[in-house]
């Protein structure tokens, strides 16, 4: 090589270190705190607008409304679950923090254009999942960040943070909805979600040591990292860890389903009015809060994790069931406290996994676990839309909330007013079935290589199946909540 190329060479390393210090320079040392704050605003900013997006789903859609949310909703969760492993491999080598920003930019870019451009709104969510994967990098973000001992209570604080940030917020923005009207809700929740971008840019520290990072240029990640159906063809090499999976994704399928029309369901066929949905979200986030700390602790010290799990499916079943054929505003009241009850499900089959799991595969398993997850996040809101559609489930009419259009409602829907709710039943009761030859404890036969910080779905694989695994490999099932 001549001394020009030589010089060429180094001053291209030293333009990406240059750039790449620039972006990741923050205030102070990383800390979890700033990982709270990031999912705080990220959320509340999306709460704001729940009322909001009702109505301009409405207004988009007149026809087949619920088909439609599913839809929008089925491609944005897979094309996060295809894009999140490649996101995760290029964080694991160029840092956190400019990854954290990406995804945080991207998922709240479609928010101004709710009243700017309708159709481009939604057309914006749609593809914005690509980069909606900020959960998943947060907790790399955790990971690397805190000792062994301290990363469940870290976990724990992020994920009832994201619990918290809706408590408030769709009651906050039915509010101002009523008072002043759609227009201001989607301002207040732009600026919150600039606020949380410019956080992220001025704020938020790396958290990546400069030693773990790339130091030249290059391309440092393999199709095996990016691949997102690389942990889903592991799973049936061991049949504890395929009975674990087909438990998840019978249960988490439905409540993938539930959460992207659950509100929708509200306000047109129970005709909640929107102050009173905000009121929901409210009573099940705290209630969630409160399952997923004291009783899901008390349970496992009490029952035991396999039983926690069922107990977990039990309350799911009964809450889908009433959510299903319920048809009075109490009856739904009553459901989401079940819901809230079912939230346990998850954290204790995260619990069982770390149990059943030898210490150096546990990062793969909770992989595999977690890329059946993000699957359900595309197929079960476009399964529910369908649902609906076949049914006639359909919005009729958004406002004003009466007693007439609600009779005409249950008519139409006949003895089932929720058939996706009653469809979820029927998976979560075939998921207790499988659930139930769950052993204990067992040590799993999945030999694969381990990942480092960050889940497989998240962060792809990098051999290494003769180093020890950490607690660093395990994403916790805590992120998202039944409704």
């Amino acid at each position: 090589m001549t001394q020009g190329n030589q010089n060429q060479a180094t001053n291209g390393i030293m333009l990406v270190k240059n750039i790449r210090d620039s972006a990741t320079r923050g205030v102070g040392r990383a800390k979890v705190t700033h990982a709270v704050v990031v999912i705080f605003l990220e959320f509340f900013s999306w709460g704001l607008l729940t009322t909001p997006m009702l109505t301009v789903l409405h207004e988009t859609f007149p026809q087949h409304t619920f088909l439609m949310n599913g839809l929008i909703q089925g491609v944005k969760g897979l094309l996060s679950f295809m894009s999140a492993p490649l996101i995760g491999a290029l964080s694991d080598v160029w840092g956190r923090k400019s990854f954290l920003l990406l995804t945080v930019f991207f998922t709240c870019a479609p928010i101004p254009l709710m009243r700017i451009s309708p159709w481009w709104y939604f057309a914006l969510i749609s593809v914005s999942g690509v980069f909606s994967v900020t959960f998943s990098v947060i907790f790399a973000y955790v990971a690397d960040i805190t000792e062994e001992h301290e990363r469940s209570t870290a976990y724990g604080l992020v994920s009832a943070t994201f619990a918290a940030s809706l408590v408030t917020s769709p009651a906050i923005g039915a509010y101002i909805s009523a008072k002043y009207g759609d227009s201001l809700v989607v301002l207040i929740a732009t600026i919150v979600a600039v606020a949380d971008i410019l956080f992220v840019l001025l704020v938020v520290p790396e958290s990546l040591p400069d030693k773990m990072r790339l130091t030249s240029w290059g391309f440092p990640i393999s199709w095996e990292q990016a691949d997102p159906f690389g942990s889903l063809r592991k799973v049936g090499k061991d049949p504890t860890v395929l009975l674990i999976c087909v438990t998840v994704f019978l249960s988490y399928l439905p409540e993938a389903g539930q959460y992207s029309s659950f509100f929708l369901y509200l306000r047109q066929v129970i005709n909640f009015s929107p102050a009173a949905i905000a009121a929901f979200i409210a009573m099940v986030g705290i209630l969630s809060i409160i399952a997923q700390t004291l009783l899901l602790s008390l349970l496992m010290k009490k029952i035991g994790n396999k039983n926690t799990v069922l107990l977990g499916l039990v309350f799911q079943l009964f809450q889908l069931a009433w959510y299903g054929f319920g048809s009075e505003p109490w009856m739904m009241w009553a459901a989401g406290t079940v819901a809230a009850l079912s939230s346990i499900t998850f954290p204790a089959v995260s619990a069982l996994v770390s149990r059943c799991t030898d210490h150096d595969q546990q990062g793969a398993v909770q992989g595999m676990i977690t890329g059946i997850r993000g699957l359900c996040n595309g197929l079960g809101p476009a399964l529910f839309g369908f649902i609906f559609f076949l049914f006639n489930v359909e919005l009729n009419e958004i406002n004003p909330v009466n007693h007439d259009t609600a009779s005409t409602v249950k008519d139409e829907s006949s003895v089932i007013p929720g058939p996706p709710f009653v469809f979820g039943a029927g998976t979560v009761i075939l998921a207790l079935l499988v659930a139930f030859f769950i052993p204990e404890r067992h040590s799993l036969a999945v030999k694969t290589c381990s990942t480092r910080a960050m889940s497989v779905p998240v962060s792809g694989t990098q051999c290494n199946n003769s180093a020890p695994g950490s607690d660093e490999d395990i994403e916790p099932l805590l992120q998202d909540s039944s409704m």
